[in-house]
């Protein structure tokens, strides 16, 4: 069983920035995926971005540009820097792990709020 703890959520202005952390509670090598998913309310959850052991990204069209993900495997934390946040980007946010993709473990979520 893995447990993800999230951290550094919060209230933003339109362009400011934001970044995410999340450490799992075990050293486990057979976490290959880390990731982030995202659910605005009353939308279905969504893929932020997740990124592979190997440093493999993928991202979501509507962050591109502006999220970048990163990951420190000694420490077993996934990170999320989030640039010219949009009121849209409003969301919890989920870190998310697994071995052969990256929903197997979910936290508790942050919430991200960013105001016009």
């Amino acid at each position: 069983q893995v447990q993800l703890v999230e951290s550094g959520g919060g209230l933003v202005q339109a362009g400011g920035s934001l970044r995410l952390s999340c450490a799992a509670s075990v050293s486990d090598f057979s976490i290959n995926y880390m990731g982030w998913y995202r659910q605005a309310p009353g939308k279905q959850r969504e893929l932020v971005a997740y990124i592979h052991r190997s440093g493999y990204t993928v991202y979501a069209d509507s962050v591109k540009g502006r999220f970048t993900i990163s990951r420190d495997n000694a420490k077993n934390t996934v990170y999320l820097q989030m640039n010219s946040l949009k009121p849209e980007d409003t969301a919890d946010y989920y870190c998310t792990s697994g071995k052969v993709g990256p929903t197997a473990y979910w936290g508790q979520g942050t919430q991200v709020t960013v105001s016009s």
